[in-house]
């Protein structure tokens, strides 16, 4: 069993994300071992997870994932360290439409997490705990205490008398404003880690002020009241490829967004996993055997990656050769014929599937829907069903017809482009929730190396 805590929100805009980064680092600095996870699907967020942490960090949706996933990413990837601190995602209850289904409380119920309630207290005084006696009695949840954050230690003392008095809850401490740490976003989120140039200090500062104002060693106390968590691993792929494929998936600024139990995932089907850059390496390494394009911002670098030439010949060459090929979201976008940015430029990509994706000014499709196969796949056949989360400016005049995408309310679109050995669309998958889909793609794979082996001799 891993201790653990849960930072939550009121809401976005609470702090809890800048409340679990200096959390966590006053936990690393205290030599406590922390891993982070991320409730929901974002991508951006456990970059600054894993950078205060020191060590990776992995999302838990419990939509994407299924309960049984949660409860193996979580039990999986916290073994071997000291406590897992969860960040939330939006408000507290917010989850799947008008219910809290995935929400923050569902995830910390299904895996017996202890919760801390971030709250903003600007511009309210008793008010505000009136607020937190909603939060504590509006469903079954776990709050055991709450932060206060962006507020000074003058009127933090007067916060946390009337709150103990009024409510008969614990309050853990309270984050100041530092206006020195205030990050920046853009139309998807918040700048990713690699943009933030001083962000080593940013963290640093959070630290101190964390240790001085948060009582650490209270949260370590609760997190470790937290239960052990029963886990089915029953759901995970086969293991069995003759011969092991090498997938070669993509890892630079243009193609970010991944979820890192994808990379598990596919070795645990059998995969040999090794990463390359569209945007800064010259070609395909000779050995793939298969290649996966993530998510990100391919429309921040499309004169790059359309100056890479010789990459992009070597990436034409292999995949109309027949290698399997699997692309979300960017990498979509990579793949079809061309881009157009924000500045009204198209540049040419690589081609492979018909098409021109647009920016605009909007999200597109954007939520959690369920995504029924029409026909036969690269990863999937006939029929076969699995949850994805659209997250994506971009809108592609040839967004593809095999999959139908259903969302809670009924509303549905088909999507996602199918070729022989290519599968590609907006769409985000968890391979966890999806572990066959990960299978279909190894074996694949594998096929694809064994028919080349048979060639070569």
């Amino acid at each position: 069993m891993t201790d653990r805590i849960m930072i939550a929100g009121t809401g976005s805009g609470s702090g809890k994300t800048t409340v679990t980064i200096a959390i966590l680092a006053a936990l690393k600095a205290l030599n406590k071992n922390p891993v982070a996870f991320k409730c929901g699907p974002d991508y951006i967020d456990p970059m600054y997870l894993s950078k205060a942490s020191g060590k990776r960090s992995y999302n838990l949706d419990s939509f994407l994932m299924g309960e049984p996933g949660v409860k193996y990413s979580l039990q999986h990837n916290s073994a071997s360290h000291g406590i897992a601190v969860i960040e939330g995602v939006m408000g507290l209850y917010d989850g799947e439409g008008t219910t809290s289904k995935a929400s923050s409380n569902h995830l910390s119920l299904i895996t017996d997490t202890p919760v801390l309630l971030v709250i903003n207290p600007k511009g309210s005084a008793l008010s505000i705990c009136a607020t937190i006696q909603g939060f504590l009695e509006f469903e079954k949840n776990n709050i055991c205490g709450v932060i206060f954050n962006n507020v000074s230690a003058a009127s933090f003392g007067f916060y946390k008398q009337m709150v103990e008095e009024s409510l008969k809850i614990r309050v853990f401490g309270y984050l100041p404003a530092v206006p020195d740490v205030q990050l920046k976003s853009r139309h998807l989120g918040l700048l990713t880690v690699a943009e933030v140039a001083d962000i080593e200090a940013k963290i640093e500062l959070l630290k101190t002020k964390a240790m001085e104002c948060i009582d650490i060693e209270a949260i370590i106390a609760t997190a470790q009241t937290a239960q052990t968590i029963e886990c089915d691993l029953s759901f995970l792929p086969p293991a069995n490829p003759d011969p092991q494929p090498k997938i070669y998936i993509t890892d630079d600024e243009a193609f970010c967004f991944c979820y890192a139990d994808n990379h598990e995932i596919l070795r645990a089907a059998g995969a040999e996993i090794a990463f390359f850059s569209p945007l800064h390496d010259n070609r395909l390494p000779e050995d793939a055997d298969g290649v996966v394009f993530w998510g990100g911002y391919p429309e921040l670098f499309a004169a790059q990656l359309a100056a890479n030439e010789s990459m992009r010949a070597s990436l034409n060459e292999a995949i109309k050769q027949g290698m399997p090929t699997y692309a979300e979201s960017g990498g979509f976008i990579y793949l079809q014929e061309s881009l157009t940015d924000s500045e009204n430029q198209t540049y040419p990509m690589l081609g492979l599937l018909p098409g021109n994706s647009t920016m605009t000014d909007r999200l597109q499709d954007f939520g959690y829907h369920t995504l029924t196969a029409l026909h036969d796949t690269l990863i999937c056949p006939s029929g076969a069903k699995a949850n994805a989360h659209f997250f994506h400016y971009m809108s592609s005049d040839a967004p593809g017809e095999t999959f139908m995408a259903t969302k809670r309310n009924g509303k549905s679109m088909r999507c996602i482009v199918s070729r022989t050995n290519i599968l590609a669309g907006y769409q985000h998958l968890h391979f966890v929730g999806a572990p066959s889909f990960a299978g279909s793609l190894v074996t694949a794979c594998s096929e694809y190396r064994k028919a080349r082996n048979a060639k070569n001799h």
